[in-house]
């Protein structure tokens, strides 16, 4: 089986990791990150293929690093129950999922500060370059360096990031920081509510150990508000220091007048429930949501996974478990081609750029619809979470 080289260490890049050393390649994984990461606010929907490697490999159940959700909910502006229905969805935050994930791979391979710069192929071999002065050569080069892709923009110059139109506010807040009755409507549900324009979703996630007991676990939002391309967007995206950011402002870089009007936003327009949450949260921070496509994944010996490729927006829950699907797709292509990288990304390349663009086409008509169209109705088969087809995010039944 091939040396294997993997360009970034996050979920989908330590998932690829695992299932190609299972399968008998030598893999290093190239973390551009001088510390191992962590992500605040990032609640991720499970889908079977998720926890896949767990629950396959470590025999480790679903159950062990997410919150089962038996409701989902739609509140109107006074707190009642516009719409609720029976769900079998689990959520779990990022960390609880990188830190599992990267217990099961060899830290020793797992190489911090190590920011990719370039990347070479010939016949025989492909070579990367880092900022550090360092090389490394590989049989097969993985690129799950996620948003801001050095290694797209390397291999694919022409693919832009565009402006989905809009932005998602996000934060976290401790459940033991919030009221018994906010508790209470909030704890067993993933909930939504709906404004003239856009809408907030509320979960709970693991706390920040992996805690899943009601009230040691942590309350996540995630806020969708339409900004217009232009001052307005330039004015949110600059920090408080006066740095100007290309797609995000991290948690306590948020300029305060902007935090203000959030809260005042929050106050006055959502159920009492969520305004809690969201204006009690201590740091709030923003992510523009961007539509991305490639028109290829695989160049020789070389290919892009997850958000490196395709960047979907978040409405279909399943950005992370796409990344997940590369990386299992990827294990099976090259163990039918014998080990082959060139054999296997020819056969596996054209099946995972179909699913992406088809999650990408369905999130963005689901954003669209909400941002824009306004005509999400509660209850809408088709607005339910899933990979492959809306409502796929299967677990057993609470």
């Amino acid at each position: 089986m091939p040396r294997v080289a993997i360009v970034g260490g996050s979920i989908g890049g330590l998932t690829a990791a695992l299932v190609l050393r299972d399968l008998g390649c030598d893999v290093n994984v190239y973390e551009r990150s001088t510390a191992e990461l962590e992500a605040r606010g990032a609640g991720i929907v499970l889908h079977p293929v998720t926890v896949r490697y767990f629950e396959e490999r470590r025999h480790l159940d679903a159950a062990r690093v997410s919150v089962s959700l038996p409701w989902l909910r739609f509140l109107d502006r006074d707190g009642s129950v516009a719409h609720e229905e029976r769900t079998n969805y689990r959520f779990s935050s990022w960390n609880t999922l990188y830190r599992n994930l990267l217990a099961c791979f060899d830290h020793n391979r797992y190489h911090l500060g190590h920011e990719m710069i370039d990347v070479e192929q010939d016949d025989r071999r492909a070579r990367l370059r880092f900022a550090n002065g360092a090389t490394t050569s590989a049989d097969l080069v993985v690129c799950a360096d996620g948003v801001s892709s050095r290694s797209r923009a390397i291999l694919q110059p022409h693919v832009a990031p565009r402006y989905a139109g809009y932005v998602a506010w996000r934060g976290t807040i401790p459940e033991s920081e919030l009221s018994p009755p906010t508790l209470r409507r909030l704890g067993d549900a993933i909930t939504y509510h709906l404004t003239a324009e856009g809408h907030i979703l509320i979960y709970p996630i693991p706390g920040p150990s992996g805690e899943l007991t009601p009230g040691r676990r942590t309350q996540g939002f995630v806020w969708y508000h339409n900004y217009a391309d232009g001052d307005e967007l330039h004015d949110l995206l600059t920090d408080r220091t006066g740095r100007r950011r290309d797609s995000s402002v991290p948690p306590g870089r948020m300029q305060d007048p902007h935090v203000a009007w959030a809260r005042r936003y929050a106050a006055a327009t959502f159920p009492p429930a969520i305004a809690e949450v969201v204006t009690r949260t201590v740091d709030p921070f923003v992510q523009v949501v961007l539509d991305v496509a490639v028109r290829g994944m695989a160049f020789g010996r070389v290919c892009l996974i997850g958000d490196a490729a395709i960047l979907v927006r978040p409405h279909a829950g399943a950005g992370t478990a796409k990344a997940c699907s590369d990386a299992w797709a990827l294990g099976d292509a090259l163990h039918e081609a014998g080990g082959d990288p060139q054999t296997a990304l020819a056969a596996w390349a054209p099946r995972q750029l179909a699913v992406g663009h088809a999650l990408m086409e369905r999130a963005r008509w689901m954003g669209d619809g909400s941002q824009f169209r306004h005509d999400w109705t509660p209850g809408d088969p088709r607005l339910r979470f899933g990979l492959y087809q809306a409502g796929d995010s299967v677990f057993d039944t609470p």
